[in-house]
């Protein structure tokens, strides 16, 4: 490409003062590597080499897989038997082989391999498609060094330490690469890390100048060299090791170093040769084992289990005691059952052996307390909700094509649970695009369009105005908006509203300096020396669009590529870069012709985080020397010289005021200088550049910052950085449902911070706490100084008195390596659960993974990970739940994840809206589940109890076989599927329903034993009622006293009923599916019973004809059925009625509205009920707009009694 060929013969690192000095190995001698942690020895060019002992180092192949071919087994019996119903019912299968069994082999087996099965299939597909996803990496190409200088293509799989491998442009590494040379004749590249550590700025790496010449595929027909190194480690940031090359030693730093997962950018290819492989690479040791997620619900039912086994064993070692002495006492005299010719299990001599014996049958036969169909259920609802998530239209992205996706359906209720969401920034919150909005230029504010906070705040304001009728405050309004309020830079036209932007990156409109218009402004010679700040003072690349003939660029970071593309726009299009000069094409001057205008580039000062800013010197057409500088204001404003702050005032109070609508500021300034001093500070800069020492870049910062000083200001920048669509919105909306969100990013504060402020997680008036580790050798003293930071800070949080203020915590990776130390992280965590939002910057995959770990661990409650690359996946497969975007970064996060979207604002309606139901279902479904087995399971001890506790069971053996699987399973499925309390809307409408979830109501132990108690009072209702009517008095015309089949069908008859009528009473939401379940449940039953009763008696029984000729002409079987079934319905409606009388939740409020249509008819009452409906928080977009409209009728207020005491002065 011809850009390409340009571009090389430049050499970049002639541009760069802080990131590109190369020190000769003359000057920097050859690191020490001994010891342990530095035994790794790479031979260059001779991968062979190394599959031989001692080295034999890992493949180049990746797993993210929780199974493979030969663990899945062992792997995935453990978690199924890691449950303990399963574990009960192993044990029960195991004893059904005994003649002690009440009940079949098969019948104990089956149920049993079918719903561990199940499960383990599930399992199965699901790790299949995480197999498929790194089948995708391990099978992606790249140009690898065969023989004889010849490259051709060959898998990541493949590739094997010491492979010279050549990358091109906009490819990822495949490995950690050694850097050789690339298309830049200087070896400089550039380099994209966003998957490393979220940072979408380029770094800038170098090869050794010794390898330069290796930069063609002949030059490696001979090469050979030796790498001694550090071993495989986690840390990103850092590498040692020597280069051996033509029998010279040479120091290689992190700048050689090109690591796996990272792309290459703005360079046309690089060769370099592979250090480390697969899961040795720095980016796969920042990986963590895929761990094995279970839910709070699923938790807590081992819990539930646990209280029905020790019930169970307490029941049964009642009936194997009432069994041991009836067959001690009672037996002998039981002629009938020839007790002198029995076996042990019925000895009257050996009691206790009856006893014992008898106990193991009673825990069979009142195994159905414990739901074995429970799980089997729960895993069938899981899959439908899980669906339910995935076909959800509202959560489709129509630009990428991707769905919402769960990629787990372990983890459904969870959803609806969450406390805190810990955040990646870059992909996540934002799309790495940044528009130029607004300028100020010599005191003078420029751009009228609005950013989407003035935007709501005007519309809140609105609102409220529309309610206040009073007529002096509407003057007072009207006046206010004319003199103080300044609201037409806030208030918009809907075609404004509306406007899209058709040039990337710029969003601006102004008349005044548009088109040339900004030669007719007053102070035009400083406008139109801010226009070629911008094009001047930069490191970007420009490259020519054949298609429009305009010119597009390649930048270091998003906001250097607005500043030029904001230039181009206003006149001033930069179009041309060589190595001494850059090229401006001015469109519009003075004479009215279109200039080319050339600036010879003396020196650059860049910017670097400690900086804080970047200066270029430059020698103008006319041999003027220029210091142009922009960055963050506190730091130019405080190098201003006393003439340079004639528009400090106007500036200052422009930028508060970009900062208050959410936008990122920069103040541009410069400094004319004389030949003479510049001459002099050049001779102490380049003694500075080339001396030799640990101080060197102390005393490069010293020279530059002796030439950044005496600034004249020239203006401000005023950038949106462009977040994901309804970024905003959704995080105000999380807010409001009273989640906690905090942002963990690689990214530099600075970005860190606007990026909260674009977002509203941090706002204007919000006290930021800075918490930084001090410079010192001495560990013990920065570890004194941090958490006495962490201890004032929380001190000062504790004496805050004003309701509304509010604290944000910012720290950055270093600090956090003492932070989350054993000996100072409660503190920290303490700190930070108090402040109203958390950011970490600068963090490693590693520390991500830390904090949510602290979190998860140290709040007890439930914490999501979301993010998009692969320095996320720490952190998504270590929170509790790990949600990955499916964007245009890598499929890492995603394969790493429970969930996927597409994009930050679908986390909304996941979360408040499936995951509200989910929980409330799943919580609903289980609740219930205990309920019927307990209603049924202890009517079969009643009645062995009733039976001298021998152990025979009321019910037909098919009655119980087909209790589970199919008269009760559909409904309490279409319960935990279709089950809604309030639609999709109205959890949107009112998201503090959501905290439903995190305080747990529908499942905490006085919910779960009070539908246990429910059980109890229904499974007595059903048995003795039963035996009351049916015990003494005739239940056919005949005169016939009802048998043990007819009491345990009329039984079985009631269970059915109550508990069917039960479940509909439980349900908020029918459908026709919920109906045809419960209804026809019933139904089938009496089917089941008629066509049963047909069968030959040989297979029936006792159950032939029972419904045709004994059950349906009584009439008592009937009524019966009618009384039981009311008389166990009757405390849930009463306690329901109550609740809903006296001590409603949220959602029945908002159930009466809805059927009173109050929503429609009083649409004031409903405004006034969502806004009630939301939970107090400090960040979010509403918490800004109440900010921003305190701050407005603060003003308001203080231009009332002025307005009061003019208004008699005024005419009549």
């Amino acid at each position: 490409m011809a850009g390409g060929r340009i571009r090389a013969r430049i050499r970049r690192s002639h541009l760069y003062t802080f990131s590109c000095l190369r020190p000769s190995a003359t000057e920097e001698g050859p690191h020490s590597i001994e010891g342990p942690g530095y035994s790794r020895i790479v031979h260059c060019n001779q991968p062979l080499m190394h599959k031989k002992k001692p080295l034999n180092y890992r493949s180049n192949y990746i797993s993210t897989t929780k199974y493979n071919f030969l663990t899945f087994l062992p792997k995935a019996l453990y978690e199924q038997f890691h449950r303990v119903a399963n574990l009960y019912f192993l044990g029960a299968a195991i004893i059904s082989v005994t003649p002690l069994s009440p009940f079949s082999a098969v019948s104990m087996i089956a149920p049993l391999a079918f719903v561990v099965g199940l499960s383990m299939a599930k399992e199965a597909l699901e790790d299949w498609r995480r197999f498929m996803q790194d089948m995708k990496v391990n099978t992606r190409k790249v140009n690898v060094h065969k023989e004889e200088g010849i490259f051709g293509n060959k898998s990541w799989q493949k590739v094997q330490v010491g492979d010279v491998v050549k990358v091109e442009k906009d490819q990822f590494f495949p490995a950690d690469l050694l850097l050789l040379s690339s298309s830049y004749e200087d070896g400089i590249c550039y380099v994209e890390t966003m998957n490393l550590d979220g940072e979408t700025n380029l770094k800038v790496k170098r090869a050794l100048e010794v390898t330069l010449p290796l930069d063609d595929d002949e030059a490696f027909k001979n090469f050979t060299g030796t790498i001694k190194c550090e071993d495989p480690n986690p840390s990103l940031y850092t590498f040692v090791g020597n280069l051996e090359y033509e029998r010279q030693l040479y120091p290689l730093d992190p700048s050689q170093i090109l690591l796996r997962d990272s792309k290459l950018r703005n360079t046309a290819f690089v060769y370099g040769v592979v250090i480390f492989t697969g899961h040795d690479s720095k980016v796969m040791q920042n990986a963590t084992k895929s761990p094995s997620k279970r839910s709070r619900i699923e938790r807590k039912m081992d819990y539930i289990i646990y209280v029905l086994f020790s019930f169970l064993l307490v029941i049964s070692l009642i009936s194997s005691i009432g069994f041991a002495v009836k067959t001690k006492f009672y037996m002998p005299d039981w002629w009938y059952l020839q007790p002198q010719s029995t076996d042990d299990y019925y000895n009257p001599e050996k009691p206790v052996v009856s006893g014992v014996t008898h106990l193991v049958t009673a825990l069979m036969l009142y195994g159905y307390l414990i739901p074995i169909s429970l799980y089997v259920s729960i895993e069938v609802v899981k899959v439908l909700q899980a669906t339910f998530i995935n076909q959800d239209i509202q959560m489709y992205d129509e630009e990428t094509g991707n769905p919402a996706q769960a990629r787990t359906s372990n983890l459904n209720e969870e959803l609806g649970q969450v406390d805190t969401i810990l955040s990646d920034k870059t992909g996540t919150l934002t799309c790495n695009q940044m528009d130029f909005l607004k300028c100020s230029i010599a005191g003078t504010a420029y751009g009228v369009r609005s950013s989407e906070v003035e935007l709501a705040a005007a519309q809140q304001m609105a609102i409220d105005l529309e309610d206040q009728d009073v007529e002096r405050s509407t003057v007072s309004r009207q006046k206010g908006k004319q003199q103080e309020i300044e609201l037409e830079t806030v208030v918009t036209s809907k075609d404004e509203k509306n406007y899209k932007s058709p040039i990337k990156g710029f969003s601006f409109e102004d008349s005044r300096i548009m088109k040339g218009n900004w030669l007719k402004e007053p102070k035009a010679d400083v406008i139109k020396l801010f226009f070629r700040i911008l094009a001047i003072c930069h490191t970007a690349i420009p490259e020519l669009n054949e298609e429009t003939s305009s010119y597009t660029y390649e930048a270091e970071s998003p906001d250097e590529g607005a500043f030029l593309v904001a230039a181009r726009e206003f006149g001033f299009e930069f179009f041309k870069r060589t190595q001494s000069s850059v090229f401006i094409h001015e469109r519009y001057s003075s004479s009215g012709q279109p200039i080319e205008r050339e600036f010879k580039i003396l020196n650059m000062l860049e910017f670097t985080s400690k900086r804080k800013r970047m200066t270029v010197i430059v020698r103008d057409e006319d041999g003027q020397i220029l210091l142009l500088c922009k960055g963050a204001d506190s730091i130019i404003f405080d190098r201003l010289s006393k003439n340079g702050k004639m528009y400090e005032e106007d500036t200052t109070r422009h930028l508060n005021e970009y900062g208050e609508a959410g936008l990122r500021t920069l103040a541009l300034a410069y400094r004319k200088l004389e030949e003479s001093e510049y001459s002099a500070w050049n001779n102490e800069f380049q003694k500075a550049k080339t001396s030799i020492g640990a101080d060197r870049e102390a005393m490069l910062e010293k020279v530059a910052d002796m030439m950044e000083r005496e600034l004249i200001l020239i203006g401000a920048t005023a950038v949106e950085d462009k977040l994901q669509k309804g970024v905003p919105q959704c995080i105000d909306k999380l807010a409001q449902a009273g989640l906690k969100i905090w942002v963990l990013t690689g990214d530099k504060m600075e970005t860190a911070i606007n990026i909260g402020y674009a977002c509203s997680l941090l706002r204007q008036g919000m006290k930021q706490i800075c918490i930084t580790a001090i410079s010192s050798d001495a560990k013990e003293v920065v570890k004194e100084n941090i958490l006495m930071q962490i201890t004032n800070a929380s001190q000062m949080i504790k004496l805050e008195k004003d309701p509304h203020a509010a604290f944000a915590l910012i720290i950055d990776g270093k600090t956090l390596a003492y932070a989350l130390g054993d000996d100072m992280k409660q503190q920290f965590l303490g700190l930070a659960v108090d402040c109203a939002s958390v950011i970490c910057c600068r963090v490693s995959p590693k520390q991500k993974a830390l904090v949510t770990r602290l979190v998860k661990e140290g709040t007890g409650k439930t914490t999501l990970a979301i993010g998009d690359g692969a320095n996320d996946v720490g952190m998504i497969q270590e929170a509790d739940i790990g949600v990955g975007i499916s964007g245009v970064e890598g499929m890492q996060a995603v394969m790493a994840s429970d969930f996927s979207v597409a994009q930050f604002r679908f986390l909304e309606r996941l979360l408040v809206v499936h995951g509200h139901w989910c929980y409330k279902r799943i919580a609903q479904m289980v609740c219930y589940f205990f309920y019927k087995n307990i209603a049924f399971g202890l009517t079969l001890f009643y009645f062995e109890a009733f039976t001298g506790f021998s152990g025979q069971s009321v019910y037909d053996d098919w009655y119980m076989l087909l209790f589970n699987v199919v008269l009760t399973s559909l409904p309490v499925i279409s319960l935990g599927v279709f089950e809604q309390d309030v639609s999709s809307e109205v959890c949107l409408q009112f998201p503090a329903l959501y905290q439903q979830g995190p305080r747990n109501l529908f499942f905490d132990w006085y919910r779960i034993l009070g539908w246990m108690g429910n059980g109890l009072y229904s499974s007595l209702i059903i048995f003795f009622l039963n035996i009351i009517i049916f015990y003494d008095q005739a239940f056919r015309a005949g005169g016939q006293t009802a048998d043990m089949a007819a009491l345990g069908t009329t039984m079985f008859t009631c269970i059915i009923w109550a508990l069917n009528c039960q479940i509909a009473l439980t349900m908020s939401h029918f459908t026709w599916i919920q109906h045809l379940f419960i209804w026809g449940s019933i139904v089938t039953w009496y089917l089941f019973l008629f066509i049963y009763g047909m069968v030959s008696p040989t297979i029936s029984g006792n159950a032939y004809q029972i419904l045709v000729e004994a059950l349906a002409p009584a009439p008592i079987y009937w009524s019966a059925t009618l009384l039981v079934t009311v008389a166990c319905n009757l405390p849930y409606m009463a306690h329901i009625s109550f609740q809903r009388c006296f001590h409603p939740l949220d959602h029945h409020i908002i159930q009466e509205i809805k059927y009173y249509r109050k929503d429609v008819e009083d649409q004031r009452m409903w405004s006034r009920e969502r806004s009630k409906a939301r939970q107090k928080t400090k960040i979010g977009f509403t918490a800004r707009v109440d900010a921003k409209i305190r701050q407005l009728r603060g003003r308001l207020q203080r231009k009332q009694p002025s307005l009061e005491t003019h208004s008699p002065m005024s005419p009549s």
